[in-house]
């Protein structure tokens, strides 16, 4: 069975980023925008990566300009803006479209692995998030408008898994 390990994206810089290296670990992906009502997330995402990053969470930020073109820097400018505006430290990663045809292999996975509301695959907007278990099975999937301290309990369960 696919899981999360067997997909390697590109970091900000173009080099590979196999995600096997989080093996063991509970991944929350979340696919992100610098223009959007969702951007002050980042704080939120911020604070459980901070919170949680010993006993093994690593939050996965992928730059996405699909929705409404709120996404428009490149990779400079979306670090430059993340780092300064919100203090961001947890990986921030490529950018990449999240649905269609030209969609990642990742989020091709994890929106079969874990569909949304009615059965919906499509990514809805920025800040869709995916929960993701140490053996890197999807474990559940949130809508943009969950803000990040929603998911305390669910990542603390997976974390205790």
């Amino acid at each position: 069975m696919t899981t999360v390990h067997d997909f390697s994206v590109s970091a900000a810089d173009g080099t590979p980023y196999p995600l096997a290296q989080h093996r063991g670990q509970v991944l929350l992906i979340v696919n992100t925008a610098s223009r959007c009502g969702f951007t002050p997330q980042y704080e939120g995402l911020e604070a459980l990566w901070r919170r949680h990053r010993e006993a093994g969470l690593t939050v996965l930020g992928f730059p996405c300009n699909q929705f409404g073109a709120q996404e428009p820097g490149d990779a400079a400018e979306i670090a430059s803006f993340c780092a300064l505006r919100y203090d961001v430290s947890f990986p921030v990663l490529a950018k990449i479209a999240v649905n269609g045809s030209g969609a990642d292999p990742l989020y091709a996975h994890l929106t079969r692995a874990c569909t949304g509301l009615f059965g919906t695959r499509a990514v809805k907007w920025n800040f869709t998030k995916f929960l993701v278990g140490r053996d890197g099975r999807v474990i559940a999937r949130f809508a943009p408008g969950t803000k990040p301290a929603a998911l305390e309990a669910k990542i603390q369960a997976a974390l205790a898994a």
